[in-house]
């Protein structure tokens, strides 16, 4: 078994929850995922089974795309509804405010992690430091937002709904609480939908007892997305049976001989038959193609 099913991660899971109960659905123990959700949040969340777990660390399309619900005038410890209330204050936001704000927001720009998170100092997570009540000081993490949409607001009842396209590391709770700075009242995230990762919309995916239903026909197996699909946008290079057998070998291969390069970046090598063998690029100072990630190695 091998291959990517994009899942529909419901709220109160996280996503070590889901994959522990799609190992127990599709009886199988190598299951990964390619970047982690809030248990609060819903949406998209490849999952990636058998030999496609070697994929996790090496995705060309790392970007994102949310849709957040928004509440002014609260200020929590986790930046959500979710978490103990700091501040609370009497918002009169206007759209025409929030959306000035907004605009600030949008580009590359400094990023403080929030202490409940993943991330990790001194070899432990955040959130742990957090739920003994510690704050530590932690380095702030570039990040891009290519573009946020107003979706909705509500002047009346103080909130908002907007869409994040943004880059791998991006907070969106953090980057709602950053908004409520700027407009002076402090604001929470209250809902969160990630709708894109990795090249795949949540119109794909599939929810937990959808998967049930597929393991119980027997049609599982064929829902499995190849690997081949998220290097779509790569360059292609193919190789011969002789190159192939070298290029498995882990031997450098001379782009001067071959007449290869001039193309930077990642390459996605396959063999004459179409099979995806791996990730590789052009050094062309070494005059060589090496190595990233190998993908396949059935032989």
């Amino acid at each position: 078994m091998s291959g990517i099913l994009p899942v529909k991660k419901p709220a109160g899971f996280t996503s070590f929850d889901v994959i522990g109960k799609l190992r127990g659905v599709t009886k199988t123990r190598k299951i990964g995922h390619s970047g982690t959700l809030d248990p609060m949040a819903t949406g998209v969340l490849p999952l990636f089974f058998g030999g496609a777990t070697k994929c996790c660390d090496i995705l060309p399309n790392e970007d994102k795309t949310y849709v957040a619900d928004i509440k002014f005038g609260i200020v929590t410890d986790t930046q959500d509804t979710t978490g103990r209330v700091l501040k609370e204050t009497e918002s009169r936001v206007t759209e025409s405010e929030f959306e000035k704000v907004i605009s600030g927001f949008v580009g590359k720009q400094l990023q403080l992690p929030p202490m409940y998170s993943a991330v990790k100092v001194g070899g432990r997570p955040l959130y742990d430091l957090a739920r003994e009540g510690k704050v530590v000081e932690r380095a702030q993490k570039e990040i891009e937002v290519y573009g946020i949409n107003l979706l909705e607001f509500d002047e009346h009842a103080q909130t908002a709904k907007i869409k994040v396209s943004c880059g791998k590391g991006t907070f969106i709770r953090t980057l709602i609480n950053d908004m409520g700075e700027k407009l002076g009242c402090g604001a929470s995230m209250s809902a969160l939908e990630r709708t894109m990762a990795a090249g795949f919309d949540i119109s794909e995916c599939f929810t937990i007892s959808e998967i049930e239903e597929m393991m119980k026909a027997g049609t599982f197996e064929e829902h499995l997305i190849p690997i081949e699909r998220l290097y779509e946008s790569l360059p292609k290079l193919v190789l011969d049976d002789f190159d192939k057998r070298l290029y498995r070998s882990g031997v450098p291969l001379e782009l001067q001989k071959r007449g290869w390069g001039g193309i930077s970046g990642n390459i996605a090598v396959f063999d004459k038959d179409g099979m995806l063998l791996g990730i590789s690029f052009m050094d062309e100072e070494a005059n060589e193609l090496k190595l990233r990630k190998m993908l396949n190695t059935d032989k």
